[in-house]
């Protein structure tokens, strides 16, 4: 009984392009995921930087003996270099224990490809206890 041979690797001609479309169609996919990344990484990072802004900034003002309308104008001035939109929701108060306490909400949008997601920022921030002593 012969054994058919295989002629230089050849296969049956449905079979070449099989490869190519996997191969394009996860290209397609990495590239994707990339753009998304590029538009939605940079506002993470952004807010990430920002969070310890409003930390640094609760901490300076009780350190300094700053108000809350301080509070709210650092960080409504600093907002600009973090990527805060003005309309920003800023909120900041002293509790009875001498502790400032700051909230800022936002909302941005990140377009991607068909679909426009909206980034929620909602962080609270309070004063270090020690300082407020």
């Amino acid at each position: 009984m012969k054994t058919p041979r295989n002629h230089g690797g050849a296969r049956a001609s449905g079979q070449r392009g099989g490869a190519r479309l996997n191969f394009l169609i996860i290209i397609a996919v990495l590239a994707l995921c990339a753009y998304v990344a590029y538009q939605a990484a940079p506002v993470a990072f952004k807010a990430s930087s920002y969070k310890v802004y409003m930390q640094d900034t609760v901490d300076k003002a009780v350190a300094l003996g700053q108000g809350d309308e301080w509070v709210r104008a650092q960080l409504r001035s600093g907002g600009a270099d973090y990527g805060v939109p003005p309309n920003a929701a800023i909120e900041a108060s002293r509790n009875d224990e001498g502790r400032m306490t700051a909230r800022v909400r936002y909302t941005r949008p990140i377009t991607l490809p068909g679909y426009t997601y909206e980034y929620q920022f909602d962080h609270t921030v309070k004063s270090g206890q020690f300082l407020s002593k």
